[in-house]
């Protein structure tokens, strides 16, 4: 046999051996940049060489893989490799790539560029199309860095799916949505990212894959501790440089040490572990009233409630917490009409012993707030119109013109309301029982400097517990400071018969203790609410 035919055996022995083994075709003839050391051959770790089988096998399979990452382990890479090989040895696969951002995507087109350019002359094919978001192969496959745009890769057949960091994509949700239809021909897909938070899409998707035998994704994890060249020292410093919280993102793949909820979310996992428990009773339709505690007549309670804006996207809520303990020990979470919703308030601030009705008043809040009233309801909690009025005003002016009935959220109080609940929540201050509200918690995140429930969850329950601890924080400092300040008084304010003419005014003469009241009990000292 002549060296020309010997050669040609051995280049067809070893093209074969490279179509069967992406693990043969990658350790012999890629070549990577590696920001230190430059060119470098692609010599993969034994996790590397594991992980690059899962993703043939689930190619293979049409299944999904989501990967939980430590960063800097090279998985970025691997994709990007496989990627590779799926377009030599096969005839037109489609690959598209999304990202956080285009220039991401483009990134990990770019390594598929170089690695193929750096391939001997006989396992390269012709390039009909070679850029920067681009690479066709005569076969008719291509890799292609896509926008991370909702319609994204909604035209195409897609073969391979690569999301790289998945859980930074905001509108992640979205995007898979419309994305997952491209595989629906048969195909498989490569979600992977560092963990950010809970309660989002890649959270839930790597959930739902480790607790559940059914679904497509296959959950593969990677922490730091899998790369050769690291040892705990290393580990140790990175927390230096990162930070604990910060450093247990980038590499223990930990969810609860990751994202930017507003309450620490190992906390979160606290009061799931000891506070959190099943309600007595579930009430109404829907069981939407939930109560751990029934009334106690030689308690004191506060209801503190958020009315839904009434578009159908959010909900109205209310809290029962008994103040001594600052105890939660009622919640509601439901879509009633406005008026209903107004008469489940005074329903139930009447069974805990005609507890202070704290009612947000924006919006729609404000019929909800009218049905209460023209109720007789005693015990409603007014604010300042202005918030340039002092504490003494309220002992001083009981007009109309000086109060409004129901708590106003506005961008001052806002700030402050959620720094309040944050506060009490760190401090294990508030003993919260709900499953609900600890939910909401996890997903009530900072974006754009903002406090706000994550795209596509709400956070009404947040907003009333915060209310609720703002209140209370408030009502304190205004007793700590000699203030007889808002609740003691208000509850011997009254509504005249026309309320369109009336407001709000004493019933009592200056003669009279104002903080006494008539009961069914005889004469009822009020400074318990403060």
């Amino acid at each position: 046999m002549s060296q020309e035919a010997l050669i040609k055996k051995h280049i067809q022995a070893e093209y074969i051996k490279c179509a069967k083994d992406p693990v043969h075709f990658m350790k012999k003839y890629v070549k990577i940049q590696h920001p230190q050391r430059g060119t470098l051959p692609f010599h993969l770790y034994p996790f590397q060489e594991a992980v690059l089988k899962i993703f043939q096998k689930n190619q293979e399979e049409n299944k999904y893989n989501i990967v939980n990452k430590s960063r800097q382990l090279g998985i970025s890479t691997l994709p990007s490799e496989f990627s590779l090989w799926l377009m030599l040895f096969h005839h037109d696969k489609n690959i598209l790539v999304l990202a956080t951002k285009q220039s991401t995507a483009k990134n990990l087109v770019t390594k598929v560029r170089f690695a193929y350019q750096a391939l001997p002359s006989w396992l390269k094919l012709e390039t009909p199309e070679n850029n920067v978001l681009t690479l066709r192969l005569s076969n008719g496959s291509q890799i292609k860095a896509a926008s991370k745009a909702s319609d994204a890769g909604r035209s195409e057949a897609a073969s391979l799916l690569i999301m790289d960091e998945a859980a930074f994509i905001d509108n992640i949700g979205e995007v898979w949505t419309a994305a997952q239809q491209t595989l629906a021909t048969g195909g498989s897909a490569i979600a992977l990212s560092t963990p950010n938070g809970t309660g989002n899409w890649f959270h839930k998707t790597w959930v739902e894959a480790q607790e559940d035998a059914s679904s497509k994704f296959v959950p593969i994890e990677l922490p730091w501790n899998l790369h050769p060249e690291r040892d705990q020292s290393w580990r140790d410093e990175q927390d230096k440089i990162l930070g604990p919280k910060q450093a247990a993102q980038e590499c223990d793949c930990s969810f609860l040490a990751s994202g930017n909820s507003v309450v620490d979310l190992e906390l979160l996992e606290w009061y799931s572990q000891t506070t959190q428990e099943d309600p007595l009773e579930k009430r109404g339709m829907g069981g939407n009233l939930w109560l751990w505690e029934y009334p106690d007549y030689t308690k004191d309670y506060v209801v503190v409630a958020d009315v839904a804006r009434g578009d159908g996207t959010d909900y109205s809520t209310f809290h029962v917490i008994e103040i001594e303990s600052n105890t939660q020990v009622g919640e509601f979470k439901a879509q009633p009409s406005t008026k209903d919703f107004g008469n489940i308030l005074v329903g139930i601030a009447t069974e805990y012993n005609n507890a202070l009705l704290v009612v947000e008043n924006a919006n729609v809040g404000w019929a909800a707030i009218q049905q209460i009233i023209d109720r007789g309801y005693p015990n409603l909690y007014y604010s300042p119109k202005t918030e340039a009025d002092s504490a003494q005003s309220y002992l001083e002016k009981w007009e109309r013109d000086n109060l409004v009935p129901g708590f106003t959220t506005s961008a001052r109080t806002r700030p402050l309301i959620v720094g309040k609940l944050e506060a009490y929540v760190r401090e294990k201050s508030l003993t919260i029982r709900s499953k609900r509200l600890l939910e909401e918690l996890k997903v009530f995140i900072w974006k754009n400097g903002k406090a706000q429930a994550q795209s596509g969850y709400n956070d009404d329950l947040v907003m009333a517990i915060g209310i609720a601890m703002y209140i209370r924080d408030t009502s304190l400092k205004f007793r700590q400071q000699g203030l007889e300040l808002t609740r003691a008084a208000l509850g011997n304010i009254r509504k005249n018969s026309d309320y369109s003419q009336g407001g709000v005014y004493n019933v009592n003469k200056a003669k009279n203790n104002p903080y006494n009241m008539e009961t069914k009990n005889g004469m009822e000292d009020l400074r318990w609410l403060l």
